[in-house]
């Protein structure tokens, strides 16, 4: 396998995505490459993956960068709130997010969507930036897209009653 010649670029980002998704139904494995891809594409970005819901408690998946916080409470900080309301959340600077959760020194922003199977809360995709208001609402969208590909695709594994009772 040789080395790609050019960088991902965002416009790049969700066709990658669905290549990868259409060939394999591994959550983890799927996690893992679309954490690869999203921390390629997207520019000023420190930190790029998901949490997954396991006994009540978001728990660290898959993802690009720095060393990360373990466990997260639903409710606590960005990813726990994003869990406990299931929506997606953009944070222009997270020194100023009440209760935010500091797993990295360097981020200053943060985006963080929910990843939800037939209405059930799965995990969530969370990106950091150490850029203060790094996220747009292009950015939102292209990731929704993103999750809700992700999603789709966990609907139609066989494996998705593991997904949705957390035995995955």
């Amino acid at each position: 396998m040789s080395a790609p010649t050019h960088r991902l670029t965002p416009d790049d980002l969700l066709p990658a995505v669905q290549g990868v998704l259409e060939s394999e139904t591994d959550l983890i494995a799927n996690l893992a490459n679309i954490s690869a891809l999203v921390f390629e594409a997207l520019p000023d970005l420190n930190w790029a993956g998901f949490y997954l819901l396991r006994q009540g408690e978001l728990v660290l998946g898959p993802f690009q960068g720095r060393v990360a916080c373990t466990r997260i409470p639903l409710g606590k900080g960005v990813c726990g709130t994003v869990a406990q309301n299931r929506t997606t959340l953009v944070v222009p600077d997270v020194h100023l997010f009440p209760g935010h959760i500091a797993c990295d020194a360097a981020s200053a922003s943060e985006i963080v969507v929910p990843l939800l199977v037939r209405g059930q809360l799965v995990g969530v995709l969370d990106l950091d930036s150490p850029r203060p208001n790094r996220f747009s609402p292009a950015d939102q969208s292209l990731l929704e897209q993103i999750v809700a590909h992700l999603a789709a695709t966990l609907a139609a594994s066989p494996a998705s009653q593991g997904v949705e009772n957390g035995s995955l």
